[in-house]
């Protein structure tokens, strides 16, 4: 009987270490591609930008605008994921050990990581932009 108990709770704890790597491989791929979209999101704007600089407006304004504009997408994101989940409750809970179908701790702490993970993600591109010189902006094609 401990040898039947034993393999189970190996099986469940490795489900577990699984879904923990797939999860954070995720986690690293959506980083990665919130920072590329807001990137070439930004790139095509270099002219506004710069006309903004030339008449006045300060970085911050400039680098708070860019990262407001991303961090409604993550909360679009955060909200549909949340949503989804909610719906998926029952299949998740046959695949995670030790989690209840409606665990507060988990549905608090994911979204808000993945929120603060695009906040970085968008914060690098908005700093750059804001850097951007007015001469060499309007300059450009």
């Amino acid at each position: 009987m401990d040898q039947v108990s034993t393999q189970y709770v190996a099986r469940t704890q490795f489900n577990t270490f699984l879904m923990t790597i797939f999860g954070c491989s995720a986690l690293l791929l959506a980083a990665i591609c919130v920072y590329g979209l807001m990137a070439y999101t930004v790139q095509p704007r270099t002219q506004e930008i710069g006309i903004r600089i030339a008449l006045g407006a300060r970085h911050g304004q400039l680098r708070n605008m860019i990262v407001l504009q991303g961090m409604q997408l993550a909360l679009l994101g955060a909200g549909i994921g949340i949503a989804s989940a909610f719906g998926l409750t029952r299949l998740l809970a046959g695949f995670l050990y030790g989690v209840r179908m409606h665990d507060a701790m988990t549905f608090m702490t994911v979204p808000v990581a993945l929120c603060l993970v695009a906040l970085l993600a968008v914060w690098i591109p908005s700093r750059r932009a804001s850097r951007i010189d007015a001469v060499k902006a309007l300059r450009c094609d």
